[in-house]
């Protein structure tokens, strides 16, 4: 079966193991690039768009600049008061 050239919001979470909110924040962002077709959230993304997002993250990544993870600060997350 051929790969389909768009893709709903849910497909690329799907592929991406993502929640929708986190794809439609990319798409919102413009990192991810979409159109709407029709009505009220009708997104799509094609599917060679999806692949350029993933290869400009892993070069990103490649190149060290991916943002850090926050670091938690342990007393706050113990929620003990000093």
């Amino acid at each position: 079966m051929a790969t389909p050239r768009f893709l709903t919001l849910a497909d690329v979470a799907d592929i991406l193991n993502v929640s929708w909110r986190q794809v439609y924040a990319l798409v919102r962002r413009k990192e991810l690039l979409a159109i709407q077709i029709g009505g009220r959230g009708q997104w799509r993304v094609e599917s060679a768009e999806l692949e350029r997002f993933i290869a400009q993250k892993y070069d990103e990544a490649r190149a060290g600049t991916v943002p850090d993870e926050p670091e938690i600060d342990a007393t706050a997350e113990s929620g003990s008061a000093g």
